[in-house]
């Protein structure tokens, strides 16, 4: 069966992708600036056999490589981003960042290693493939508006029939491969608002307008859209995440910034919290007399995984019987947003998890400057892949 003959190769390459992996580490770009990552994608791909590619697609770096299978079928799509993160790495690694202040702190280094291997090896079979595969090197995914919406408007996902991504999960545990049907993480806002109050001296709070009093009035309003605006079945969450009122002991602060971060597992309640965001505002104008600039920006939208693609990646997985793999397990709802949802809007495809939990030391949360995964999840994500893919595009049994 071709799946076997796939999955034999991957692992004569499980190393290879473990040097891939821990280079792009050490070289960390971040949204928008992936230059030398990008140039990396491309070089790896110089005396691979595969069918096109297509460079700086969207104007910002993304790259398209194209494998026709020698028999008609579907298109199928996989995608795998390649940007990291503002953050100072703090792991100790003897591969840790060499750009300071930069840093894989999101796995999007594993996700590009493990790709760029399994489209290597699944253009070594082209000959025996139905279809056409569409690899998707995306940029930015990390900073909105991300590198998704750009890439579709260049066409990515033209005659496509289904799309797939992975992502390496540091606190789910290594050896196992979770999926989820329907809403699955959170769709994202964003906002800003500027208080503009009366400053004055601390003795004589009469003669000025606080805008420290307005803003605090603010925050804690905002805590009762989720407890009593929210069905409590439904999914939210609001968080302050600056204010920036910082003065003197005894002046009375003028003007006060505040920026906010909105998550939500559904549309409808992404507009509840954004008319209740807006009243508040408004309410503040009429109650403390201030004035209010208020940026309220939906960006990154809920993402749904369609539930027959979802079924038959599960199905995929489970028939592949992949050594690494454990277990294929339903996980709960993820609270972080991801921009492949934009590509979930136009076609039907699934979004699903490797587990990446380090063997040894704390599973440290994405984003944090100790993150790291087990590199064992690598393997299991190209396999995982490889299997997926292959259930439309020929030889895993379920086509």
């Amino acid at each position: 069966m071709l799946l076997d003959q796939v999955l034999e190769r991957l692992d004569k390459k499980k190393e290879r992708i473990i040097e891939i992996r821990r280079y792009l580490h050490e070289h960390p770009e971040l949204s928008f600036q992936e230059e030398k990552t990008a140039e990396y994608i491309r070089n790896f791909y110089t005396d691979v056999p595969v069918d096109h590619i297509e460079t700086n697609v969207g104007g910002q770096r993304g790259i398209v490589v194209t494998i026709n299978g020698a028999k008609p079928g579907k298109t199928i799509a996989i995608r795998a981003d390649f940007d990291a993160l503002p953050i100072k790495e703090e792991t100790g690694q003897p591969f840790a960042s060499k750009n300071d202040g930069v840093m894989h702190a999101c796995g999007h280094d594993g996700h590009t290693a493990y790709m760029l291997v399994l489209a290597e090896t699944l253009a070594e079979f082209k000959d025996q493939l139905k279809g056409t595969i569409r690899v998707i090197h995306q940029p930015a995914e990390e900073m909105p508006p991300g590198g998704a919406i750009a890439m579709i408007k260049a066409g990515v996902l033209e005659g496509v029939d289904a799309i797939l991504g992975i992502h390496v999960m540091a606190q789910m545990e290594t050896g196992k491969v979770y999926y989820r049907s329907g809403n699955t993480q959170t769709g994202r806002s964003y906002f800003k608002l500027v208080l503009q109050g009366k400053g004055g001296h601390g003795s004589s709070p009469h003669l000025a307008n606080d805008a420290i009093v307005a803003a605090s009035s603010f925050v804690m309003n905002l805590q009762t859209i989720v407890s009593r605006r929210i069905n409590p079945f439904d999914v939210a969450s609001v968080t302050i995440g600056n204010l920036d009122g910082k003065g003197t002991f005894n002046v009375i602060k003028d003007s006060v910034t505040i920026e906010g971060d909105v998550r939500a597992m559904s549309d409808e309640t992404r507009e509840i919290v954004e008319r209740e965001v807006r009243a508040f505002t408004e309410g503040l104008e009429r109650s403390f007399h201030v004035t209010c600039d208020l940026d309220y920006k939906n960006d990154y939208p809920v993402l749904y995984n369609d539930p027959e693609v979802t079924e038959r990646v599960r199905q995929s997985l489970e028939h592949a019987q992949i050594t690494e793999v454990e277990a294929v397990l339903e996980t709960p709802p993820q609270p972080p947003s991801e921009d492949f949802a934009y590509y979930l809007k136009q076609v039907p495809g699934c979004f699903f998890y490797v587990g990446a939990s380090p063997e040894t030391g704390e599973a440290y949360p994405h984003h944090h400057p100790k993150f790291n995964i087990d590199e064992k999840s690598l393997i299991i994500s190209a396999k995982s892949m490889a299997a997926a893919v292959l259930s439309y595009c020929g030889g895993s049994g379920n086509e």
